[in-house]
């Protein structure tokens, strides 16, 4: 609302400082800050609101050291997130990008998901909260609508080199000013980036194309893919979310690594040395995830260890689902097992569990177990060591993956 506001101003009148808003570092910065002091300074609030209605979590004796110690800590502290991400946003971002309206969607989308089912948790005395198969529904609702934004709008392009005796270069008359036979043309496209790889850029498109070449068939194939890996974050970060300050401090070690490659993808000069692919309004996007990496380091004034409250499905949901989304945007979807490696053993480790007592108890009658406790921080917690620990150890991978994603940039 301030960027439109303040582009109103610059446009119509000579007001001092009014251009200072078309610049992303500014905004990005203030919405960084923006987004620290509203989580702070709503946080205290409410935690009380909280605790007054009672609206504390209710532990399971799984024997783990200091678990019955969280009993009643306030939950759904996800509202803190949610509320510090998206005052910021909507204040000092760009309201007409497809790319904010899209991350605005799936942040309120899955927050409200995860809302549903603590308030069934908490409220309802229900511990079992919203039934898997509608918690599942209401995320694959949300991924299509997050692929059908990303398919559909024309505003989502990429710029690309392509021959300059090419049919589309000539029919658009591009010059090749370099004279390397090569111009930078702007259009619709499915291509993302391979890690590791030279020529880095796969099409989805040619998924299907083999078969047909009706959009509706992409569609629906890339909207599958979107649909796995919104789900799959989504949920890995809800698996994570079992320790003080875990989830919350591994998300925002990869906010700050997609902003960096946001920057990259939405900057012409940047894109075009390190060679990736140039999203024009993209670059918008860092408003939106320094408004999250804020809202992240906030929340972790009263999350760390010893937590004040949880975030519950409320936050852990849509962080996942906003990182996921966010990737998917800037064509670093690729990337997610790296950076979001944290969220990926912890899925790992639960499925190796599950899958591996139901042989065993197949095979011998009794079911046996690969860790001590899944997801993989409680095998540790069970191993003896203190919970500070732990997630202190994963935040360190989870910053050692980051500067391998980062690196992914050059090392090819």
């Amino acid at each position: 609302m301030l960027y439109h506001l303040f582009d109103y101003l610059q446009q119509s009148t000579d007001l001092p400082g009014a251009g200072l808003f078309q610049y992303i570092s500014f905004r990005a910065a203030a919405a960084a800050v923006l987004s620290l002091l509203v989580s702070i300074g709503i946080g205290r609030r409410i935690i009380e609101w909280l605790q007054l209605k009672q609206v504390g979590e209710v532990v399971r004796d799984l024997g783990l050291e200091g678990q019955m110690q969280k009993q009643g800590t306030p939950t759904m502290g996800g509202i803190i997130i949610l509320s510090a991400i998206l005052v910021p946003t909507l204040l000092l971002a760009d309201l007409s990008n497809v790319y904010i309206q899209c991350m605005v969607l799936v942040t309120v989308l899955l927050g409200s998901i995860g809302f549903i089912d603590d308030y069934i948790k908490v409220f309802k005395k229900n511990k079992e909260g919203l039934a898997g198969r509608f918690k599942v529904i209401g995320q694959i609702g949300a991924s299509l609508l997050v692929a059908s934004m990303l398919f559909w709008n024309p505003q989502v392009r990429v710029k690309e080199l392509v021959p300059a005796n090419s049919t589309e270069a000539v029919a658009q008359q591009l010059e090749d000013t370099d004279g390397d036979g090569f111009v930078r043309l702007e259009r619709r496209s499915q291509k993302t980036t391979i890690p590791f790889v030279k020529d880095n850029e796969f099409d989805y498109a040619k998924l299907t194309d083999w078969a047909t070449e009706n959009p509706w068939a992409r569609f629906a194939m890339f909207a599958l893919i979107v649909t796995f890996i919104v789900t799959a974050v989504s949920n890995g970060a809800n698996l994570t979310d079992g320790m003080d300050g875990l989830a919350t401090g591994t998300s925002a070690i990869a906010g700050l690594t997609l902003a960096i490659l946001a920057y990259v993808s939405g900057n012409a000069v940047f894109s075009d040395y390190l060679n990736v692919l140039f999203i024009p309004d993209s670059g918008e996007l860092v408003v939106f995830i320094s408004a999250f990496v804020g809202a992240c380091v906030g929340f972790l004034w009263y999350n760390a260890y010893p937590a004040q409250v949880f975030m519950g499905d409320t936050g852990s949901l849509a962080l996942g689902g906003i990182i996921a989304t966010f990737a998917i945007a800037i064509r670093k979807e690729l990337l997610i097992p790296v950076l979001c490696g944290i969220f990926l053993i912890e899925n790992l480790s639960v499925v190796l569990q599950v899958a591996w007592f139901r042989h065993t108890k197949r095979k011998y009658g009794e079911g046996r177990r690969i860790f001590k406790m899944a997801p993989l921080h409680h095998h540790y917690q069970k191993s003896g060591l203190p919970e500070s620990k732990i997630t202190a150890r994963f935040w360190i991978v989870g910053i050692l993956l980051a500067v391998i994603t980062i690196v992914t940039l050059k090392v090819r």
